[in-house]
């Protein structure tokens, strides 16, 4: 488990009655009269705290951005999505309280957790400015527009063998498995939630993905829990090609190392996005209900453009957007809703369904 924990120093000395009044006049109009007093409990506490699969670093702008604009400190809990839906379910049956906003890349299972009752209901003011598959039960809210990508480094891998799309993927390993032995990475579907939710989007995408899978396996693909691992490990050599990473961790590497590449793959893009809510047993949901707002705001959605996590708002301009993403993909983009479709798969029995025909065809066990 990672956790790292970002605690605002030096507050301006601000008081906090003054604080209250430049809030209530700057309020933008669709949002309630009485939504003062949500700012003013949660400065209360003078405390949020975060479960996010989102790294760190990545989420580091909109931290400090929410820290200086509401003067509460931000104890930000970086975990994977295995963790993070574990953690909520044992604190929420411990009934000790858990964090105040669960922020996960694995919207299935935050899904299966608003559904069980772990998630507070809560219809945020922002919800006229996310498209409709983005909510559900106002519970469950996409923050994030981000296509999933293959990234290949190209000290590597030919640039006429470099795959454009998830078909080329296949057609490469299957003509040569021998000199992509070893070399391809992808999410591992048995440890990894965001691994078990995108190959199943993949087979609903192209039920012809077995094909992909069978050639992963017999390339003797490698499977990790954490993006950063295989992009390392892509942008080091000792992988060529990743499948499925999320479009801002591609983005942020390849400006790191220039050996690498991101496809936005041409047959279809899967679209993710990182989904949060408030936890039922929230021990500020005051703060929880502050920062999804904040987060969904079009001003925190223009920091979570520039930080390259992709924004999810139309009326947000930049690369890292979904009007840019719609832009160049058009039809080809793939969001997945925010939907309690998402629980279809989750069922038992169709889980392991599916994990044994991915380990037949991939030969693990």
């Amino acid at each position: 488990m990672r956790i790292a924990t970002h605690l605002l120093a030096g507050v301006a000395a601000v008081s906090f009655g003054l604080i209250g009044a430049v809030c209530a006049q700057t309020l933008p109009a669709n949002y309630p009269a009485d939504y003062t007093k949500t700012i003013e409990e949660a400065k209360k506490d003078g405390v949020l705290v975060v479960y996010s699969t989102t790294d760190a670093k990545a989420a580091a702008p909109l931290i400090k951005d929410f820290e200086s604009l509401y003067g509460l400190k931000i104890e930000f809990n970086d975990l994977n999505s295995t963790e993070l839906y574990n953690r909520l379910i044992a604190e929420s049956a411990a009934g000790t309280g858990t964090g105040d906003i669960s922020w996960s890349s694995a919207p299935d299972l935050q899904i299966k957790l608003a559904s069980d009752g772990l998630a507070l209901a809560y219809a945020s003011p922002e919800i006229s400015a996310l498209p409709k598959w983005a909510v559900w039960d106002n519970k469950a809210y996409g923050t994030t527009y981000e296509p999933m990508a293959i990234v290949y480094n190209k000290s590597q891998v030919p640039a006429d063998e470099a795959p454009k799309s998830h078909a080329d993927l296949a057609k490469l390993l299957a003509a040569k498995p021998d000199a992509y032995k070893g070399k391809v990475t992808a999410y591992d579907p048995e440890r990894s939630g965001v691994g078990f939710l995108m190959m199943n989007r993949d087979l609903l995408a192209d039920p012809s993905s077995w094909t992909l899978f069978k050639a992963m396996g017999a390339a003797d693909a490698k499977y990790y829990t954490s993006a950063g691992a295989m992009i390392e490990k892509v942008g080091s050599g000792e992988h060529s090609i990743a499948l499925n990473i999320f479009g801002s961790y591609a983005l942020l590497a390849a400006k790191k190392n220039p050996n690498l590449v991101t496809v936005w793959p041409s047959d279809y893009t899967l679209i993710a996005s990182r989904v949060a809510f408030i936890p039922a047993k929230a021990k500020h949901p005051a703060a929880g209900k502050l920062f999804l707002d904040y987060l969904l705001s079009k001003r925190g959605q223009e920091i979570v453009a520039k930080a390259e996590l992709f924004s999810i708002r139309s009326d947000v301009e930049g690369v890292a957007t979904a009007k840019t993403v719609n832009d160049k993909l058009g039809d080809k983009a793939k969001p997945i809703p925010v939907s309690a479709e998402l629980l279809d798969t989750l069922e038992q029995t169709k889980r392991l369904d599916f994990l044994n025909k991915w380990q037949a065809a991939t030969g693990k066990k």
